[in-house]
């Protein structure tokens, strides 16, 4: 989504970026787990395809996409993105007779980050984002019924099980941001800082021409 090719979302464990065709190589690195894809519903691509899906997913109007990176390695030690990516989080605006409702998705490729609060913090921040950038009232997540920890992670967020599709094995769980859900949603979030991604990519000094 171009709306977000510029914006960097930084908080305490995570920190959310525009997903570039930096990213590519070690996104496609992931996405030949086994698990990742059963967990993800997804497909293998070449890496090609998955650079034209990069392109796609900052063209298109309704997808929303960062990548999550480890906030302490990032800003510490001034590493590359590439060697703090941890996963990524989408929201994709499917339904064209509801512009108010996103779907979104949380991956934690890196199982050493699995368990530690780094998918909460990313989905709160993705939320927020949602809300506050893209007029976002409603959110749904669909997640595949073997993946508990997933489940247990998005009712603790204040989402309900709404279906379940047994040929997909798949459960949909819903939240409306009600006035109360938007204030709790924006306390949860309220640490966050918003930044330019240009700005933080351009070494001291140096002003883009």
């Amino acid at each position: 989504m171009k709306i977000n090719q510029n914006t960097v979302l930084q908080g305490k464990r995570v920190t959310l970026v525009p997903y570039t065709s930096a990213h590519v190589p070690r996104y496609h690195k992931w996405m030949q787990s086994e698990e990742l894809q059963r967990l993800t519903a997804s497909e293998p691509l070449s890496l090609e395809q998955e650079y034209e899906m990069q392109r796609s997913w900052r063209d298109d109007a309704d997808k929303c996409t960062f990548i999550v990176l480890d906030t302490e390695r990032w800003s510490e030690q001034a590493c590359a993105d590439e060697d703090c990516m941890v996963g990524d989080v989408n929201l994709f605006l499917t339904d064209a007779e509801d512009p108010t409702l996103g779907e979104i998705e949380i991956m934690i490729a890196e199982p050493s980050y699995r368990g530690r609060g780094f998918g909460k913090e990313a989905t709160l921040m993705m939320m927020s984002y949602g809300v506050r950038n893209l007029g976002i009232t409603k959110f749904e997540a669909k997640i595949g019924q073997e993946n508990e920890a997933s489940i247990c992670m998005f009712k603790k967020l204040h989402f309900k099980e709404v279906a379940v599709n047994s040929v997909f094995q798949e459960v949909t769980l819903r939240l409306d941001v009600s006035d109360q859900e938007r204030r709790w949603l924006l306390e949860q979030t309220d640490h966050v800082e918003e930044k330019s991604y240009v700005e933080l990519k351009l070494p001291a000094g140096v002003l883009e021409t």
